[in-house]
């Protein structure tokens, strides 16, 4: 997972879904899971570690600053966590009312997706096919 950058908490192309069929992959065969605000769909990959991906859509984030500034916390998050995330894709999504929560209300949330992540992806089988936060 070495793209040229230093440190191990880069956000190299490789550590991103780009493809439509891994998209594809991950909304037919991913699991559920569920934060204020935020929606996301994870399924195990066979790369050996996390990507992400993201599908903030205009129906629910009008304007393009608004859509960036979720995009750009969805990366930073990721990028502080994805060493201690399984091997999983995963699509992160939002719903309008993100708009009202703060950026530190936001990564609260995101925190909370990625523990539930890696408990559902250490569970083994038999897990839940969805997760909501309380």
């Amino acid at each position: 997972m070495d793209a040229g950058h230093s440190g191990i908490t880069a956000f190299p192309r490789e550590v991103r879904l780009t493809r439509g069929v891994d998209f594809q992959r991950v909304f037919q065969h991913g699991k559920r899971l569920h934060a204020n605000g935020l929606n996301a769909r994870a399924a195990a990959n066979s790369v050996g570690f996390p990507r992400l991906g993201m599908a903030i859509a205009k129906k629910a984030l009008r304007r393009a600053h608004e859509r960036n500034r979720i995009r750009r916390l969805v990366r930073e998050s990721f990028r502080q966590h994805q060493t201690s995330l399984p091997a999983v894709d995963m699509v992160i999504m939002c719903r309008a009312e993100v708009l009202a929560m703060s950026n530190t209300d936001i990564f609260q949330q995101l925190e909370g997706l990625w523990l539930r992540l890696h408990k559902l992806y250490s569970a083994g089988p038999g897990s839940p096919n969805e997760i909501a936060l309380p």
